[in-house]
C-alpha cells in the first residue's frame, strides 16, 4: 500500500506539472464572468426570475436570440470553440420554455439548451454553424405590456478573429468561487465521524441541470429518473448501518465529470457508482436490459464506444471542457496506479451483476467496459451502471416502476454487502 501510495503521489504531482488546461481556450471553458453564488438555501420557486419563451430571428450573416423574463436579470456572454458554443450564465432562472424550445435553429444557430449549472447559476448554451462574433449582449427592462427581456446578437466572423476575440474575452472574466474543496456546488459534504471506519460509498447520479440526459418518446429525462433511484440507493445503503454514503448531486444540478471524480478522491472513497439509463438510436434497433460498465480504454464492443462517447460529451454540451491531457509520463504513473484499482472494480461489477440479475433484466451481454471519463480515479474502484433503455417501451416501464427501483436498488446493497464483507471492520469474510 505504500508503494501504491507514493505512486499515486507522483501521479498526481505529474498530472499537475502537465499543466492541467494550459490553453487559453480550455481557461475559458472554467470561467464565468457572472460572479454567481453558491447558495445553498437559495430560493425556491417565484422567487427565481422565470424564462418564459425564447425565439431567434435573422440569417447567416447575423442572428438575433431573445428569451423573455419575469425580470430584469444580469448576464453575461462568450464565447467557446471546438465545437464552436456561445455561452450566456445568468444567476438562478426556472425556465418554462416550450418543450421543443431549442431543438431547432435559424440563421447562425444550429440549437441551444439551458438548464442549472449550480445552485444559485443558470446557463444557456448556443450550438453555432460557425465561428461567430458577440455585437451586443443586454437585458431591458419589462414595459409597455412587454417582458423583460435577454437579447443577444451574433454576427458572422472567421477562425482566426474568434480565437483572437475569445483569448482576450478569458483575460477579462473571473473565475467564481461557486465550487469548492467540499465538492460540487449542491452536494452535501461527506458526513464523517472522528475514527469512523466504514466504507464511503460515493453515487454519482449521472447529467443533471442543463444536462438532461437522455430523453424519452413519452418525455422522461434521464437526469430525473437516476437522481430518484440514487436518492433511494443511498437511503437504503445508510439504513444498513455499514456505510458512510455521499451523493455528486442531490438536486437538478450540474455537475462537471472531473468535478465528480474528484468530489470521489478528495474523500478518499473506498466505491464509486454512476447511475444512469440508456438509449438506442432508432436507426440501431431495439435494446433492452441493465449493463454494468467498467474502465478500459478499449470498448468492449460498439455500442459501449457509442454510449462513452456520448457521456463524455456531457461537459462540452453545457459548455465547459475539462480534459487535461497528462504527459506520457503521467500516463504510465496513473496506468500503474490504476492497475490494482481496476482489479477491485471488475470484482465489484461481477458481483453487481450476480445480485442484479436475480430481480432485474438484464442486457444480452452485461458486463462491459469503455473510456468513461467519470471512472478514471485512479484510486477509487468504480462502476457505470446502465439501469436499462429509456427507449424500449418494457424497460421504460420498469424505470419508472416504484417496486422495481426498490428490489433493484436491495440487489446492488447486497453486492456492495458482499464486496465489502471482508474489509468492514469487526466481520469475517462471510459475514453480511
Amino acid at each position: 500500500m505504500a508503494v501504491r501510495a507514493a505512486i499515486l503521489t507522483v501521479a498526481i504531482a505529474a498530472l499537475a506539472a502537465a499543466g492541467g488546461l494550459p490553453h487559453s481556450a480550455r481557461a475559458a471553458e472554467r470561467t464565468n464572468a457572472a460572479g454567481l453564488p453558491a447558495k445553498a438555501d437559495a430560493p425556491k420557486g417565484d422567487l427565481f426570475p422565470v424564462a418564459t419563451d425564447a425565439r431567434l430571428g435573422g440569417d447567416d450573416s447575423q442572428t438575433r436570440f431573445v428569451v423573455d423574463l419575469s425580470r430584469k436579470v444580469d448576464m453575461a456572454a462568450f464565447t467557446l470553440a471546438d465545437p464552436y458554443r456561445v455561452v450566456i450564465d445568468l444567476p438562478q432562472v426556472t425556465f418554462q420554455l416550450p418543450a421543443s424550445a431549442g431543438e431547432k435553429g435559424r440563421g447562425l444557430v444550429k440549437a441551444f439548451r439551458f438548464g442549472l449549472v449550480m445552485q444559485g447559476g443558470s446557463r444557456i448554451v448556443i450550438d453555432t454553424k460557425g465561428p461567430v462574433r458577440i455585437e451586443k449582449s443586454f437585458t431591458l427592462d419589462a414595459g409597455d405590456g412587454q417582458p423583460a427581456r435577454l437579447v443577444l446578437d451574433l454576427a458572422a466572423s472567421d477562425r482566426e478573429t474568434f480565437l483572437r476575440n475569445m483569448a482576450l474575452d478569458s483575460r477579462t472574466r473571473i473565475t467564481p468561487a461557486h465550487r469548492s474543496d467540499s465538492g460540487p456546488a449542491g452536494a452535501p459534504p461527506a458526513r464523517t465521524a472522528a475514527g469512523d471506519p466504514r466504507p464511503l460509498i460515493v453515487i454519482d447520479p449521472g447529467h443533471g441541470g442543463i444536462d438532461n440526459g437522455t430523453k424519452a418518446a413519452s418525455g422522461e429525462m434521464e437526469k430525473s429518473i437516476v437522481l430518484d433511484f440514487a436518492l433511494m440507493l443511498r437511503d437504503k445503503l445508510e439504513q444498513s448501518g455499514k456505510y458512510r454514503v455521499a451523493m455528486t448531486r442531490t438536486d437538478d444540478t450540474f455537475v462537471p465529470l472531473e468535478e465528480r471524480v474528484r468530489f470521489a478522491r478528495t474523500r478518499q472513497a473506498a466505491l464509486f457508482m454512476s447511475i444512469h439509463a440508456d438509449a438506442v438510436p432508432k436507426n440501431e434497433g431495439e435494446a433492452q436490459g441493465a449493463s454494468i460498465y467498467t474502465l478500459s480504454e478499449t470498448a468492449s464492443d460498439a455500442e459501449a464506444a457509442r454510449l462513452a462517447e456520448d457521456e463524455n460529451r456531457a461537459d462540452v454540451i453545457a459548455g465547459v471542457d475539462l480534459t487535461s491531457e497528462p504527459n506520457d509520463v503521467a500516463d504510465i504513473l496513473i496506468d500503474l496506479a490504476q492497475r490494482e484499482t481496476k482489479g477491485f472494480s471488475a470484482q465489484f461489477a461481477r458481483t453487481l451483476e450476480g445480485e442484479m440479475k436475480k430481480v432485474a433484466r438484464m442486457h444480452k451481454h452485461p458486463m462491459k467496459s469503455a473510456g468513461f471519463k467519470v471512472l478514471k480515479a485512479p484510486d477509487v474502484p468504480s462502476v457505470l451502471v446502465e439501469l436499462g433503455y429509456m427507449s424500449t417501451k418494457d424497460d421504460l416501464k420498469q424505470l419508472m416502476s416504484g417496486p422495481w427501483r426498490s428490489h433493484t436498488a436491495d440487489s446492488i446493497v447486497q453486492a456492495v454487502d458482499t464486496f465489502f464483507a471482508p474489509r468492514i471492520a469487526g466481520t469475517t469474510a462471510g459475514a453480511n
